[in-house]
């Protein structure tokens, strides 16, 4: 009684080994199996039972051991939705190597542009698994602030400053209004916060001169 295998009898969940018996005309395996060729995807010890064809019997055995595979995880720092300029990591964990979409091989990236990030993740073993993570990055509002006249003008006058490009406005005022009136000289800002929540931010000099003392 002999049993073949077609390959390696060590392998990673989800793989298989065929195991051929030959030496006799009749087989019957553990499995209870009565064909010459089996195919094995779980650990264990496979038994053959050989007969001839005078009838008498021998037994073989083959173990196969199935290693499990990872389990593959990325858990990232805060937020996979940012705002350009902003950035998040990725950390992988399951095994023992890694290896990402961007060619990386260390556990944790990262991330400052829009895709679908995924690690191959490999145990002692030498089994992988994957996961991905999917970062999406939102454009920044323009903001931009348009005078309603000169910005230049003596005591006494104002100019409208005019916030754009977002749905939200700050000014460095503390007025929450896309359109504000300017007396006094200064640098005003405005910060604009668009639908995405991403912000950016705009100033506008304002110079009042003085009156002559007639």
């Amino acid at each position: 009684a002999l049993i073949t295998p077609d390959g390696p009898t060590t392998f990673c969940e989800g793989g298989s080994v065929t195991l051929t018996a030959s030496g006799g005309t009749g087989y019957v395996w553990s499995t209870t199996a009565t064909t010459a060729a089996i195919t094995a995807t779980t650990n264990g010890t496979y038994t053959v039972t050989v007969t001839n064809a005078a009838g008498c019997t021998a037994t073989a055995s083959q173990s196969v051991t199935v290693n499990t595979l990872p389990t593959a995880a990325i858990t990232p720092s805060g937020s996979t939705t940012l705002c350009q300029g902003g950035s998040v990591t990725l950390t992988a964990s399951g095994g023992t190597g890694y290896v990402w979409s961007n060619s990386a091989t260390t556990a944790a990236i990262t991330v400052t542009t829009a895709g679908s990030y995924t690690v191959t993740v490999t145990n002692s073993a030498g089994c992988t698994a994957t996961a991905n993570r999917s970062v999406t990055v939102n454009t920044l509002p323009t903001a931009v602030i348009t005078p309603g006249g000169s910005t230049t003008f003596c005591q006494g006058g104002s100019v409208v400053l005019t916030a754009s490009g977002g749905t939200g406005y700050l000014w460095s005022n503390t007025a929450t209004t896309a359109a504000i009136t300017a007396t006094a000289s200064g640098t005003y800002t405005v910060t604009v916060t668009n639908a995405a929540g991403c912000t950016a931010t705009a100033s506008q000099n304002v110079t009042v001169n003085a009156l002559p003392t007639a």
